[in-house]
């Protein structure tokens, strides 16, 4: 899936670099957790960041199917990518996505091999 896909749900995303959707809920203990981290990554230039609250954007959560969070979804170079990412031998990234709520460890290890 390419970025441009997901204008049709809002969402206006860059082609170019490491880009991660955080789709989160204002009432999600496990998002709150991760948003700071996913803010700091974002500070230090490894990733771009857009954050999208899953009440206000159903269709967004519909196109990926999604039905927990947080999900993260990992693009690069305006594509999601189609690997499967594991960290420790644990498998965190499926399909270019995180569902959960993982420590800034695991997230830049995840973004070094995206």
């Amino acid at each position: 899936m390419k970025i441009e896909e997901l204008k049709s749900v809002g969402i206006d995303g860059p082609s170019n670099g490491k880009l991660i959707i955080d789709v989160y809920t204002t009432w999600c203990g496990p998002c709150k957790f991760i948003a700071p981290i996913l803010h700091k990554l974002r500070d230090e230039g490894l990733i771009k960041l857009i954050q999208v609250d899953l009440d206000k954007n159903r269709p967004l959560g519909e196109m990926f199917g999604i039905s927990a969070i947080p999900t993260l979804l990992f693009f690069n170079d305006g594509k999601l990518i189609e690997k499967n990412i594991e960290v420790q031998g644990n498998l965190v990234v499926q399909n270019g996505m995180m569902i959960g709520a993982y420590g800034e460890p695991i997230l830049r290890e995840v973004i070094k091999q995206m």
